[in-house]
């Protein structure tokens, strides 16, 4: 992968963050995100970045939080 193709993210609803992730199309990934969440939108966390980086700072996200729909009541 090409550095600086990949853009981090966090899909939000009510502003609430319920999927955080990576893609290197922000535009499509919402666009899929919506069929499940349709009020929800994607916001960028940061510049492009490498594919590399952008896997260890998902990795980080998931140990400081769950997305709301994998959490158990």
């Amino acid at each position: 992968m090409v550095a600086g193709t990949t853009f981090k993210y966090l899909f939000k609803v009510d502003g609430r963050v319920v999927h955080c992730g990576f893609t290197i199309d922000l535009a499509r990934r919402e666009q899929e995100h919506r069929r499940r969440w349709p009020e929800g939108h994607i916001e960028q966390v940061g510049g492009p970045t490498t594919h590399e980086e952008a896997w260890k700072w998902e990795r980080q996200q998931a140990g400081e939080r769950r997305p709301a729909h994998s959490r158990r009541s």
